[in-house]
């Protein structure tokens, strides 16, 4: 039996949880004294965060629109006030579009922009009285990388659906943004931060002169979440040093 929410104590839904940015993010809001609802397929992983955090594990394949409902409504039934939905889930292909297979395109378009689309979803049924949503594009999205063809694309409809969703859902109060990082140093970004050759490439493309990490990126959620920002919507976020909006690093 679900129980009556107390609204002094805000709770997050966290997809993608025990990723890097998504594990990032649940230390800092935990710290704040957040509750927390950890969403993801990796269940040993996601216990392993919530020993930590102390928030509450649920695997959940967020590809699949029904899990993601039923993850939201193990929200409802929780003590506290869902204010927040964030969809961390997400992949990395680099590859140019002739060698990509449809089996890794199709792939990477619903771990990026199916889980992202499932999200919006069962938050716009779940968030009756509004909150706010957090989803994460890249930069990939807005400037043009060379072999980021399939990434790109789902990128980008992950930040064409959060300006959509802002514009629909923007009557209820229910805020939509992502953010859009550029390369930052996670377990998924192993291959080219643990690369010495692949990083140097990279991070010259940065104007900033550095890879990002995971906690960066998390305080912009983190805000984006919160009572500071509750005039912002539809908004897609650069958080990668540059890249998206910069060319080249200046001699001074």
């Amino acid at each position: 039996m679900s129980q009556t929410p107390d609204s002094n104590v805000p709770l997050y839904a966290v997809v993608g949880a025990a990723g890097g940015i998504g594990a990032a993010l649940c230390r800092r809001l935990a710290e704040s004294g957040a509750k927390l609802l950890l969403g993801g397929r990796n269940l040993q992983a996601l216990e392993a965060l919530a020993d930590e955090v102390a928030g509450v594990p649920v695997q959940v394949d967020a590809r699949d629109f029904s899990q993601m409902e039923d993850f939201l409504k193990e929200a409802k039934e929780l003590p506290w006030n869902l204010v927040g939905v964030v969809n961390c889930a997400g992949s990395m292909l680099l590859k140019p579009a002739h060698l990509t297979s449809a089996e890794d395109y199709e792939a990477t378009v619903a771990t990026n922009l199916t889980t992202a689309f499932a999200t919006v979803r069962a938050a716009a049924k779940a968030m009756r009285k509004g909150g706010s949503v957090v989803l994460v594009s890249s930069a990939a999205a807005d400037v043009g990388l060379p072999n980021h063809e399939a990434i790109a694309a789902a990128k980008g409809g992950v930040a064409a659906l959060a300006r959509s969703a802002a514009a629909t859902y923007a009557p209820r109060g229910l805020r939509v943004n992502a953010v859009a990082p550029g390369l930052v140093e996670t377990p998924m970004t192993q291959g080219i931060t643990g690369n010495e050759l692949a990083l140097k490439a990279s991070v010259s493309l940065h104007p900033v002169g550095r890879a990002g990490n995971a906690d960066e990126v998390a305080s912009l959620v983190a805000w984006l979440l919160g009572p500071d920002s509750t005039w912002v919507s539809g908004q897609i976020w650069g958080i990668d040093g540059g890249l998206g909006r910069l060319k080249g690093k200046a001699k001074i």
